[in-house]
C-alpha cells in the first residue's frame, strides 16, 4: 500500500471517513484543507439512484450559481450575422459558423460551453461525435441552443454550471473557490443540489440522492447527510 504524503495525511487529520456531516461543516472542513499554492476548486459529488442507461432516468440540466464559479468561462458561439454581433457583445470568447467547425474539426477546442442558435443546429450536429464526449454539444435543454444568444453568454460566464449523471449514477461539478466564504459556497451547493433534485426523472425509483461529498481540488472528501443539503 502506498504511503501517504506528509500534506496528505495532516489534510485527512480529523476526517471521520464513515460519519455524515452537516453541510456547513463539511464546508469548513474542506476549506480550512484547502491549503495549495493555488485557490482549489470545491466540488460536490452526488450518488443518485438511477441508472442512466435508461432514458427514463437521464440526469441533466443546467443551474445558475448565486455566487458564481469562480472560474473563467470561455464561451464559443455558432451564429451568424445580427445574431453573431449580439454574441460578440454579450462577452463570447470565439464566435463562427463554418469556420467555427472547420477549427474544432481540426482540434482546435479553446472554450468551456458551447453555444448556438437553432439555425445553426444542422451544421453543429456534424460535430456531435467530437462535442459530444466532452459534454460540449449545445442542447436546448440546457439552454444552449436558443435564440437568445447574449442572456445564455452572460449565463454562461456568470456562473452556470451544465451537469449530467455519470456511470453508476454519479453526479459531480465544481461549485465555487476555497477563497469563498462559508456562506457562498453554502448558497452555491444548495442552489446545485436543489437544481438536481428538480432534475429527477420519472423513471427514478426509492431513494434519489444517496450519497454526497464534497471537497477541494487536492484536499480529501467529506461526506455529507443527504439530510443538510437542502
Amino acid at each position: 500500500m502506498a504511503r501517504l504524503g506528509k500534506r496528505t495525511t495532516a489534510a485527512r487529520a480529523g476526517i471521520d471517513r464513515k460519519k455524515l456531516y452537516e453541510l456547513g461543516e463539511a464546508v469548513k472542513m474542506v476549506k480550512s484543507r484547502a491549503t495549495a499554492k493555488f485557490d482549489e476548486t470545491v466540488e460536490v459529488a452526488l450518488n443518485l439512484g438511477v441508472d442512466p442507461r435508461h432514458a427514463d432516468q437521464m440526469v441533466r440540466g443546467v443551474v445558475n450559481l448565486p455566487n458564481g464559479t469562480g472560474k473563467t468561462v470561455r464561451v464559443a458561439v455558432f451564429a451568424k450575422d445580427a445574431k453573431a454581433d449580439e454574441a460578440r457583445k454579450a462577452g463570447a470568447d470565439i464566435v463562427g459558423a463554418e469556420d467555427l467547425m472547420e477549427d474544432i474539426l481540426k482540434g482546435n477546442i479553446n472554450f468551456d460551453r458551447c453555444i448556438a442558435t437553432p439555425d445553426m443546429m444542422p451544421l453543429v450536429g456534424r460535430l456531435g461525435k467530437v462535442l459530444g464526449p466532452r459534454n460540449l454539444m449545445p442542447n436546448p435543454k440546457v439552454g444552449t441552443v436558443t435564440p437568445d444568444v447574449a442572456g445564455a453568454v452572460k449565463a454562461a460566464k456568470g456562473g452556470a454550471v451544465e451537469f449530467r449523471v455519470e456511470k453508476a449514477g454519479i453526479l459531480h461539478a465544481g461549485v465555487g473557490k476555497a477563497s469563498f466564504t462559508e456562506e457562498a459556497l453554502l448558497q452555491n451547493i444548495k442552489a446545485f443540489t436543489d437544481a438536481v433534485s428538480r432534475a429527477k426523472p420519472a423513471g427514478a425509483k426509492g431513494t434519489y440522492i444517496k450519497r454526497v461529498a464534497v471537497s477541494s481540488t487536492m484536499g480529501p472528501g467529506v461526506h455529507v447527510d443527504p439530510a443538510t443539503v437542502h
